[in-house]
C-alpha cells in the first residue's frame, strides 16, 4: 500500500508516546510506502478539480534522536496514494473542518480514514450523546442559567469546553462553590463555543478507561490514573497508564456503539469509559497505542494495518 499521512509536523512529535509514528513504524516494517503531509500544505485547484500538497515519502528509525529521515518531497496529487489517514492533533476548529471538505471530493478515488464528513458529523463530546442510555447526566449550553440549574440538580459537576482535547478547561465544580458564574463567564468568552457539563462520576478515582476500536471491534486499552490533587487523568499532564482488564460493561458499550462505528466508517476510534459511563468518543486523533502495547503485550499498530489493508481490499471491490 502507499500509505499517505496527514499529521502535525513530524519533527515534533514525541516518538515514545506518539501513536501515529507506531502506526507509520508498522506500516513501513510490512513493506508499505509511508507518506505524509501537514494540513498547511493541501492545495485545491478548481481547474481540474486536483487535491495536492508537498508530500514526503519518509523512512523512520527505531532510533529517538534521528527517527524519520525524508527520502523524497515533491507536490502531488493526492489521487495517486492508496490510503489517506487523517491523524492530526486537534484543536477541532475550522482549519480543522476545511481539511475535511477538501478531502472529501477525493472519497469516491482513495480510501481516506476516519472518513471526512463523519469526522465532522461527529465532534467527540455531542457524538457521545447519540448513545444517553450509556452516559452520565449532560448539559451543553451557553447559557448560565441552564447550566446553573444543573449544577443544582447534580450538585458535583464537571464542565469543560465543547471542542478541546487532552483535558484542557476540565474543572470540577463542588456544591458549594462560589465560582459557577466566574468560571462559566470565562471559558465562554475564551472558547467561544458552547460548554459541556457533566453529572462528577465518583468513580474518577478508580481511573479513566481509554478502549481503542478499529473498525468496530475492542482491540485493546488502557486505564489512566490521575495524580494526585488532579481530577484530569490524561497523560501529558501526568496521569499514569495501568494495564485494563475490560469489564462486561466495557466490552457491552463496545458492542453498543459499533454498528455506528461501522456504518460511519469511523475505522480507528477512542473511547473514554468512567466506572459504567462512556463519556466520550475520540474520532480525530485516538491515542494511547504506545502505552496499550507496552501494558497488554500486543501490537495495536499491526492490528491497524492488517484490517486497514482487509478495509482497502473492500474498498476496490466497490
Amino acid at each position: 500500500m502507499k500509505i499517505l499521512i496527514q499529521m502535525d509536523d513530524i519533527f515534533s512529535i514525541n516518538i515514545a508516546s506518539d501513536s501515529t509514528y507506531k502506526i507509520m513504524l508498522a506500516s513501513q516494517n510490512k513493506g508499505h510506502e509511508i507518506f505524509y503531509y501537514t494540513p498547511a500544505d493541501l492545495q485545491y485547484h478548481s481547474q481540474n478539480q486536483q487535491l495536492k500538497a508537498k508530500i514526503s515519502k519518509v523512512k523512520l528509525e527505531i532510533n529517538s534522536q534521528n527517527y524519520c529521515q525524508i527520502i523524497e518531497q515533491s507536490e502531488k496529487n493526492l489521487e495517486d496514494f492508496d490510503v489517506i489517514l487523517i491523524r492530526q492533533d486537534p484543536p477541532y476548529n475550522m482549519n480543522y473542518l476545511t481539511t475535511t471538505y477538501l478531502l472529501e471530493k477525493l472519497q469516491k478515488k482513495v480510501l481516506i480514514l476516519n472518513y471526512p464528513q463523519e469526522i465532522r458529523n461527529c465532534p467527540e463530546k455531542i457524538f457521545v450523546t447519540e448513545f444517553e442510555n450509556l452516559t452520565p447526566p449532560t448539559l451543553i449550553s451557553s447559557d448560565f442559567l441552564a447550566i446553573k440549574k444543573f449544577h443544582l440538580e447534580y450538585k458535583k459537576i464537571i464542565i469543560k469546553p465543547l471542542y478541546a482535547c487532552g483535558g484542557e478547561g476540565v474543572v470540577m465544580l463542588d456544591e458549594d462553590s462560589p465560582n459557577l458564574m466566574a468560571i462559566v463567564e470565562l471559558m465562554l468568552k475564551n472558547y467561544q463555543a458552547p460548554l459541556i457539563a457533566q453529572k462528577f462520576l465518583e468513580e474518577i478515582k478508580d481511573g479513566d478507561k481509554r478502549l481503542i476500536l478499529i473498525d468496530g471491534e475492542f482491540v485493546g486499552g488502557i486505564t489512566r490514573i490521575a495524580k494526585k490533587g488532579e481530577i484530569r487523568s490524561n497523560l501529558h499532564i501526568g496521569g499514569s497508564a495501568e494495564k485494563l482488564i475490560p469489564s462486561e460493561r466495557d466490552l457491552e458499550i463496545c458492542k453498543i456503539i459499533s454498528s455506528q462505528l461501522k456504518q460511519r466508517n469511523l475505522f480507528f476510534v477512542g473511547i473514554d469509559i468512567i466506572g459504567d459511563y462512556l463519556t466520550e468518543i475520540n474520532v480525530t486523533s485516538p491515542t494511547g497505542i504506545p502505552e496499550i502495547n507496552k501494558l497488554a503485550n500486543i501490537d495495536i499498530a499491526e492490528i491497524f494495518i492488517n484490517k486497514l489493508h482487509e478495509k482497502l481490499v473492500r474498498f476496490k471491490q466497490i
